[in-house]
Parts: C-alpha cells; sequence; structure tokens
C-alpha cells in the first residue's frame, strides 16, 4: 500500500487570521508605541486579556476598531522611523499660519474690547465724581439761600413797654373823665 503524504500547509498568519497580538506585534500592526497601547487599554480606550504572566493580548478586532494598520511596507522592512504617537500630527505651514492669524486677530479684538472697557470705567467713575461734587456744592448753595431768604440775624430783646401813667383814654384825658 502506498501511503501518501499530506503535504504539510504552512500556515500564513496575517492580521485576519490572526485574532490575539502582544503588546509588541500590536505596536508593529499600528504604528503606535507599546507605552500608547498599554496606557490606552489601562484607560479602557481599548481592551485586552491579561495573561498569567501579566503580558496582554489585545484582539485583532478590537485593535483595528481603535487604530488604523500600518502598510504591510512599513512593517516587512522594518522601519525604525517615528512611531505614529510619537511625533507631532501633521500640519501644513498654511493650516498654523491660519490659525496663528486667526489667534492674533483674536488678541487684538481682545485687547480692544479691554481698552474700550477701561475707558467706560473711567468715564463712569468721573461722572460718578463730578456728581458728588455737584450734590455736596448744591448743598452747599441751599445753605446759602436759606440764610438769605430768612432774616436769621438775632435780634436783640424788646424792652417791656410801661404802661402809660394815666389809663384814661384820649377822650378821657380831653373831658376830664376819670375812670
Amino acid at each position: 500500500m502506498v501511503q501518501f503524504q499530506q503535504p504539510q500547509l504552512k500556515r500564513i498568519v496575517t492580521p485576519m487570521t490572526q485574532t490575539k497580538f502582544t503588546l509588541g506585534e500590536a505596536s508593529r500592526e499600528t504604528g503606535i508605541s507599546k507605552a500608547t497601547l498599554s496606557r490606552d487599554i489601562k484607560s479602557g480606550k481599548i481592551s485586552a486579556d491579561k495573561r498569567p504572566d501579566g503580558s496582554y493580548q489585545i484582539d485583532a478586532s478590537e485593535l483595528f476598531r481603535v487604530y488604523d494598520r500600518v502598510p504591510q511596507e512599513t512593517r516587512e522592512t522594518g522601519s525604525t522611523g517615528t512611531l505614529r504617537n510619537d511625533q507631532k500630527p501633521g500640519e501644513t505651514p498654511i493650516e498654523t499660519g491660519g490659525l496663528q492669524a486667526e489667534v492674533n486677530r483674536l488678541r487684538e479684538v481682545l485687547a480692544t474690547l479691554n481698552m474700550e472697557r477701561e475707558r467706560e470705567r473711567s468715564q463712569l467713575s468721573d461722572q460718578i465724581e463730578d456728581l458728588r461734587r455737584r450734590l455736596d456744592g448744591e448743598t452747599e448753595e441751599r445753605r446759602v439761600l436759606t440764610r438769605i431768604l430768612t432774616d436769621q440775624r438775632t435780634q436783640p430783646p424788646e424792652p417791656p413797654t410801661a404802661p402809660p401813667a394815666d389809663s384814661r383814654g384820649f377822650f378821657g384825658r380831653l373831658f376830664g373823665k376819670t375812670g
């Protein structure tokens, strides 16, 4: 009897067929550093199973739900460039310039508003001070006018009038009547 040998099929592991990744494998697949992946696991952004040795296993579907996959050629060449989370987010000089211009414009508007507010505050303070001076001046004016309109000089007391020596009236004295 002739035995046929089954050809040994080498299982090719791709992100679609591999169901679990270690932190290192997940880092290579996504371009995210292991420290960031670990931090995201601890914060709950991504879920992972903790193995008895303390390492994590991340399900492929969970990993690619949160992060994009790095192109295959980058993974194959083992590019040692910086990982995506280690570099500053890509901003073009045009975007930065436009944002900086907007920030500068808003600062100018804010400075103008602050100057206007200070000017108005100063005007109101001056107006309040002027009204206080007027009120104090009117009070003094009223006192002077009151003294002028009402004779407030001290009058000497009137001497008591003595009764006439003759208590008869004029006609009584004229006709000589007593009475």
